[in-house]
């Protein structure tokens, strides 16, 4: 049995989100430069708000608090999803790694808000 997570650090979700964020960073590098007040300012904005959501909603109290926080993460999560879409379809590039590794954060992301509803704390 895996030990509780002492901070937020120690969550699997949160690690993997990271992780998409540093690829998002790298990715976005590649972008064109007329793009960096638009998609590229917006894909990392909401790239970076899904490991910010759950770092923030990993100290609240409430079962209610916390899952509200994750609920943002996984909005950020799909409008990250929308942006690599629109990349694509822009010409920026093929974008599966990232989709891919959203896809595993998203998942991560509903098992954990389902073991925080259903927990006993």
């Amino acid at each position: 049995m895996r030990k509780p997570a002492r901070t937020f650090q120690d969550l699997i979700v949160w690690q993997k989100a990271h992780e998409f964020v540093l690829l998002v960073y790298k990715l976005t590098k590649l972008f064109p430069k007329e793009e960096i007040y638009n998609l590229t300012s917006q894909l990392r904005r909401s790239s970076v708000s899904i490991p910010a959501n759950i770092a923030e909603g990993f100290k609240k109290k409430g079962k209610a608090d916390k899952v509200r926080y994750l609920n943002i993460a996984q909005g950020s999560l799909e409008e990250s999803r929308y942006y690599l879409i629109l990349a694509h379809d822009l010409g920026f590039g093929n974008f599966k790694e990232q989709q891919l590794h959203l896809e595993e954060v998203s998942k991560l992301l509903e098992a954990y808000s389902f073991s925080i509803l259903n927990s006993g704390f």
